[in-house]
């Protein structure tokens, strides 16, 4: 009975590496016909395609009315296959480990995948409502302090701090010192007028959409409890699901496209999930090392500062000098000996992250270069706002392993290397389609003594 049990744990490892591994693109030949069929199926469709495309321009409004609406009815099931999403690591670290406890120490007990199941989702879930619970008791009364402290004490600093800056300027008394003394002035008239004038209407103004700003937050609480209860269905039946969807792939596709399809889901999950987790995890770190280093420099602001540090830090590269920047000038105002101590603490927590955190948690987990995560961030930034910042780099880590992918796969049909660094300044193909380096060309004429 354990060796039938072994068997299929086996076969499913074999499956699973079959799938890690890149498949073939398929060898199967067609015959001229149906390879001018398909040429022309191919035209069919891009000219199709290009026609759909115009006339979406032109009803772009009404297309992104319709796709809100369906965000907004599928936003539970959303919300729900997110949580899961990230719940599904401590699933998997307990079916892992207590099933097969389960199947030692009561033998007899016929459910212990489910019963292991059952524990995983219920642990899962308690440690996330604990996370929230811990943070939310942690956070919203140093936070309501700290935002409470700086409305109260930030206007009178940034006059105080004008103030010093402008006995400092009335010394200097140089076309300079006397222009920036001026433009500082312009400032602050036109910052309190603001402040005066302004800021009341906006505060008149929000307090007359709060009502509709609860019922807001209200709707997403009530998206989120539903999509906790959505996670917990598509967590007890994920194999299912999975078993379904490539079971679909399979029936529409042929056997050769439907393994690359597998092939490149399963990166795919791989780049995301290694890199959001990992990032969470990291981000998390930074805020705590943030919140305990400040709290042993005595600096304003600790709570409300760690946070915009942790928070930042899961967008890559910008996002450290994202929250940085808003955090220091409001330590600066209060008090500016602990801004300067505080951009330094700043610039030596993201050197620590950068360094030896960082990579540690993360790894290469997206393979891009420097340039392309930039490249990834800005556009996911300028066309996604906040979320695209963060899913831009793992995004197109999957398309850039996918185009990778392809080139290579031409590449070995014309029999070329692909290694990339075959094609440097020596490295070139001639004519007949034959790779050739001119170094060993030339190391060749200097042995034949030419």
């Amino acid at each position: 009975m354990n060796r039938e049990e072994e068997k299929p744990e086996k076969e499913g490892k074999k499956e699973n590496d079959y799938y890690t591994s890149q498949p073939s693109f398929g060898s199967k030949k067609t015959s001229r016909f149906w390879h001018q069929i398909s040429r022309d199926v191919r035209i069919f469709v891009v000219i199709a395609a290009c026609i759909v495309f115009y006339f979406a321009l032109l009803r772009m409004t009404n297309i992104s009315e319709v796709f809100g609406k369906i965000y907004q009815v599928l936003k539970p099931i959303i919300y729900g296959l997110v949580i899961a999403y990230l719940l599904n690591p401590i699933v998997k670290l307990v079916d892992t480990y207590f099933e097969p406890w389960i199947k030692r120490k009561f033998p007899r007990i016929k459910n212990a995948g489910g019963i292991s199941r059952g524990a995983g989702i219920l642990l899962a879930i308690v440690v996330m409502f604990a996370l929230i619970v811990a943070l939310c008791n942690m956070m919203i009364p140093e936070l309501y302090r700290s935002i409470r402290d700086m409305i109260l004490t930030v206007p009178s600093q940034l006059n105080r701090f004008i103030g010093k800056m402008t006995e400092v300027m009335s010394t200097d008394q140089s076309t300079i010192g006397q222009m920036a003394e001026a433009v500082l002035k312009e400032a602050s008239d036109a910052l309190q007028t603001w402040m005066r004038t302004d800021l009341l209407n906006q505060v008149n103004v929000l307090m007359s959409n709060l009502t509709v700003g609860v019922i807001n937050i209200f709707k997403e609480l009530c998206y989120v409890l539903i999509g906790v209860i959505v996670s917990v269905y598509v967590l007890f039946s994920k194999e299912k699901f999975a078993s379904q969807c490539k079971k679909l792939v399979y029936a529409i596709m042929r056997p050769s496209r439907a393994n690359m399809v597998l092939h490149l889901t399963i990166k795919s999950n791989e780049i995301f999930g290694g890199f959001i987790i990992g990032k969470i995890i990291d981000s998390a770190i930074i805020g705590v090392l943030c919140f305990v280093g400040l709290s042993i420099l005595d600096m304003p602001y600790t709570m409300l500062v760690s946070v915009i540090v942790g928070v930042t830090n899961v967008i890559p590269f910008f996002g450290p000098y994202i929250g940085a920047i808003p955090s220091a000038v409001l330590i600066l105002l209060s008090d500016p000996k602990m801004g300067i101590y505080f951009i330094v603490f700043v610039f030596l927590l993201q050197q620590l992250d950068g360094n030896i955190i960082g990579p540690k948690i993360l790894g290469d987990s997206t393979g891009l270069s420097a340039f392309w995560v930039v490249f990834s961030i800005l556009f996911g930034g300028g066309m996604f706002g906040f979320v695209g910042m963060i899913l831009g780099v793992p995004t197109f880590a999957v398309i850039y392993y996918i185009v990778k992918m392809l080139v290579n796969h031409q590449l070995e049909n014309h029999t070329l290397p692909t290694d990339t660094g075959a094609y440097d300044q020596f490295g070139y193909v001639n004519n007949e389609g034959e790779y050739a380096r001119a170094d060993e060309a030339t190391e060749k004429k200097e042995e034949k003594g030419e």
